[in-house]
């Protein structure tokens, strides 16, 4: 069951979700352009790091020994967005990034506990921009920023700047007890997942 805006209000104030930091304003009050909440969404912002896959001659192997997050950082750069500095994303190039927030969806306090999914924001994908295009589940316990797969489908670049709303995210009760199983990504502090 997915959660409304004000459930998701409700799950902030007793602990149960966390984003950090709150996006606000909660409501959009007469004289307020933008609040974050749709009726059962919350838009995250993109973060201000990037990492950009260089070309080589290297492929990615799921069943060889490794880290995939350690390849990943050794075959690509990293750029830095600033207020003055976007990025430049042309068509058909993929760089990895994070949200600004920092989701926590603690086990803690006992059932219901809480699972999400983090999608992208259609404004976006009308523009040939896809922010998250797979594995979108937040599990219970999760703890740290979300990766996002950004790729650039359309037919012009698009500039990508810190803070701006790249992606929503969809708060559900998960049905029932779960036993702790915690992912290889918990506590991540860089888009690739170290």
């Amino acid at each position: 069951m997915l959660l409304s805006n004000l459930e998701i209000h409700k799950a902030l104030d007793t602990g149960r979700l966390v984003i950090k930091p709150e996006p606000l304003p909660r409501t959009k009050d007469i004289g307020v352009k933008y609040c974050p909440y749709d009726t059962h969404t919350v838009d995250l912002r993109l973060g201000n790091e990037l990492t950009i896959p260089k070309p080589g001659a290297y492929a990615y192997d799921f069943l060889a020994q490794g880290n995939i997050a350690e390849l990943i950082a050794q075959s690509s750069k990293k750029h830095t967005l600033t207020e003055d500095r976007p990025f430049r994303l042309e068509p058909y190039k993929f760089v990895l990034a994070q949200t600004l927030e920092t989701i926590e969806l603690p086990i803690d306090k006992g059932p219901p506990y809480l699972a999400a999914r983090i999608e992208g924001k259609s404004s976006r994908a009308r523009c040939g921009l896809l922010v998250h295009f797979t594995a979108p589940t937040v599990h219970p316990e999760w703890k740290g920023q979300l990766t996002l797969e950004i790729i650039n489908l359309g037919q012009t670049p698009f500039l990508l700047h810190s803070g701006m709303p790249i992606a929503q995210l969809l708060v559900e009760q998960v049905k029932g007890e779960i036993k702790s199983n915690q992912s290889q990504f918990q506590g991540q502090v860089t888009p690739e997942g170290l």
